[in-house]
């Protein structure tokens, strides 16, 4: 067996979405007035944070592939994936699975700060939560995307408690909403993939409608963009970093939901902000990049 088409099954690339993980800790290290002691602590244990999510994300993929692997070798696209192609046996994936798991407890221990809250037990609750969904729930509409949603917070929470630093309101809502429409742009894409045969695929997709998962992202992408907005201009936001700069990235963030749910739309792509983010279309990037050197500059640089 190809120890590549291990890797492969791990799906690395999806590795990207666990950015979400570093956010306390950028906003952290932005604040005004923050002591340079510890930071390399904060920046290390944040780094485990982000392997003990990768591993863990990487074991319920094992997980759901073998779970899935009669309907994935159906599905024009999944059938390629190597579990679903006969690339990577049964019992190896659930070993490797096995594994990930043991490693990511083990770096999640890494973690957790002295006298903190434990990272181990946010990333826990995220292999459980993603294992009842890639189990049963992921068929009931609507549930699904929140689980994935859940997924996200839980990400964020977890970078907190490795950094060890409070996280905003304001910052985990606008989490939520944007990976609630992640989530249903994503539903939407397979809708379109599969056309009538959807529901013989995944039962929930039977229950979505066209209608229903355009007005849904529509909602969620103007929540995400108005609570990233209170977010920029709240005053303990100003008085943290000592500046309102942050205000400015707000076109940044309108204009790639935008962009985004124009993919979808056309259909090119918008099933997979990994695919997407990773250079599947240039402008998105270029946006993105654009965001992130705004957020750096008003939080490092001013």
């Amino acid at each position: 067996m190809n120890p590549l088409h291990v890797v492969s099954a791990l799906r690395p690339h999806q590795w990207v979405k666990n950015v979400f993980v570093l956010s306390a800790l950028v906003f952290a290290l932005g604040e005004s007035g923050l002591e340079a002691d510890g930071v390399a602590e904060r920046i290390v244990r944040v780094a485990f944070a982000v392997g003990a999510f990768c591993l863990g994300a990487s074991a319920i993929y094992l997980v759901n592939d073998v779970v899935d692997v009669e309907s994935d070798r159906q599905h024009p696209k999944k059938r390629t994936r190597p579990i679903a192609a006969g690339q990577v046996s049964v019992p190896v994936a659930l070993l490797s699975a096995v594994a990930c798991v043991a490693g990511s407890f083990a770096l999640a221990l890494q973690a957790t700060p002295e006298g903190g809250k434990s990272v181990a037990l946010v990333v826990g609750a995220y292999m459980a939560s993603n294992l009842c969904y890639s189990l049963k729930l992921k068929q009931i509409e609507i549930v699904d995307a929140f689980l994935i949603a859940f997924g996200f917070l839980l990400r964020v929470v977890g970078g907190a408690y490795a950094a060890d630093a409070p996280i905003s309101h304001w910052l985990l809502l606008s989490t939520l909403f944007l990976a609630l429409f992640l989530a249903f742009c994503k539903r939407r894409a397979e809708m379109d993939l599969l056309g009538d045969d959807a529901s013989s695929h995944r039962k929930n997709l039977g229950a979505y409608t066209p209608e229903f998962l355009s007005q849904a992202t529509t909602v969620l992408a103007g929540c995400a963009i108005i609570t990233y907005s209170m977010y920029t201009v709240d005053g303990e936001t100003m008085a943290k970093f000592g500046s309102d700069g942050l205000m400015w990235t707000v076109p940044f963030v309108v204009f790639g939901l935008f962009r985004y749910l124009l993919l979808v739309e056309r259909q090119e792509g918008g099933g997979s902000p990994t695919r997407v983010l990773l250079g599947g279309d240039p402008i998105f990037v270029l946006n993105g990049l654009t965001w992130a050197a705004c957020v750096g500059w008003f939080l490092f640089l001013r």
